[in-house]
């Protein structure tokens, strides 16, 4: 496959994390052509300029449009605020581009529903940035039931928490703007259901419950302004295989910095898993001596691909980056046309839904069945 030019528009948080990805990514795999970094766009030429120098990219702009009608330009990385995403994306397909697009796809289900259109009409890739699927130990929690290694499945509880909004006292930001999305539930709460959708399957139906721990918060000039999203969920589930399941969300944990914590229980056996570390997973299993019987760690290493591309020794761990440039490898392969272990808009969009219901659910105090479409292709394991 030639060599990919890519267009990369933000440079914040993971605007660097996919330039990070996409420099890496050849040398980490070895199999594939280096990427070409293409053209970079910012809100201003200047700071384009200047983030095009550290990240390694030719070209600058300050105008994005211009970046997705660039001929020059293959592949188009979208790191920007979420209610950016729709327009951004579709103007990217409609311009003929492949898409790779941080996650959620958008503020609102019928934008996301556009989105949809726009890749379906283009024929084109358009991925979703959840990279805590590419985690080598998620792919061996996948294979472990497969094997039935903990028998069938009935109960699911899945957690993420982190105190970046913990603080009552921290300058109101767009994250508490209603422009932004529901909060905690669209914010991150998607990535325990990216988990989700790959390990289980879907989500049949919720009910679910937000919340505002504060009221307010002030602003940079003085005063204060009201909270319009709402840090923290609960939600109980009804998954498309039958389990029962569990979602509970906070950006107002203190003291968390960056868990998903995840608990399969099966008839014969549970794994738990836990994001702050990342690179082990616990298995518990129901057979042999009861003396003998309790959880066991398994550390990630090279018997664990594609670890071993990153590290020949076991125990030593990947980070957060790391599973971004699989995912970027993920991308490469899917564009080429091989199976890719991806969450497209096809499989986005049962998030995005699984979201709204369950901000419906919470604003009208019921259960609400998730909308489910008979197209979705699923996943590539």
């Amino acid at each position: 496959m030639k060599s990919l030019n890519i267009g990369l528009i933000g440079t914040g948080y993971m605007g660097k994390c996919h330039a990070l990805a996409w420099n890496a990514v050849a040398s980490v795999f070895g199999d594939v052509s280096r990427p070409r970094l293409a053209v970079l766009a910012e809100a201003s030429q200047d700071l384009a300029e200047r983030k095009a120098r550290e990240l390694g990219f030719e070209c600058a702009t300050g105008d994005w449009r211009s970046l997705v009608n660039d001929s020059d330009v293959d592949v188009v990385s979208i790191t920007t605020p979420n209610a950016f995403h729709p327009e951004m994306a579709i103007a990217a397909l409609e311009a003929g581009k492949h898409v790779w697009c941080e996650k959620p796809m958008a503020v609102r289900l019928a934008d996301a529903e556009r989105m949809l259109a726009a890749a379906r009409a283009s024929g084109k890739v358009a991925a979703l940035g959840y990279n805590y699927i590419q985690n080598p130990v998620m792919r061996l929690i996948r294979r472990l039931l497969d094997e039935g290694q903990i028998g069938a499945v009935n109960h699911v509880r899945l957690e993420m928490d982190e105190d970046f909004m913990a603080d009552p006292e921290d300058l109101f930001y767009w994250k508490s703007e209603a422009s932004s999305g529901h909060g905690a539930l669209d914010d991150f709460g998607v990535h325990p259901l990216s988990l989700l959708r790959v390990l289980l399957g879907g989500v049949r139906r919720v009910c679910g419950h937000m919340a505002k721990p504060y009221s307010d918060r002030p602003l940079q000039g003085g005063g204060r302004r009201a909270v319009e999203t709402y840090d923290i969920a609960t939600v109980l589930m009804e998954l498309e295989n039958g389990a029962s399941g569990v979602l509970a969300l906070n950006r107002s944990a203190w003291g968390r910095k960056g868990r998903i914590f995840v608990q399969i229980f099966g008839s014969k056996g549970t794994i738990v898993y836990d994001q702050e570390r990342m690179n082990e997973v616990q298995l518990y299993t129901a057979d042999g001596s009861r003396e003998t019987q309790g959880f066991r760690t398994i550390l990630s290493g090279p018997q664990h691909p594609p670890y071993d591309r990153f590290i020949p020794a076991p125990g030593h761990g990947l980070g957060f980056n790391d599973l971004k440039i699989i995912e970027c490898r993920e991308l490469i392969r899917r564009i080429a046309g091989e199976k890719a272990h991806l969450i497209e808009f096809e499989e986005g969009i049962r998030i995005e839904r699984t979201v709204a219901a369950m901000a419906c659910s919470a604003h009208e105090g019921r259960w609400v069945e998730v909308e489910v479409s008979p197209s979705s292709p699923g996943l590539s394991r």
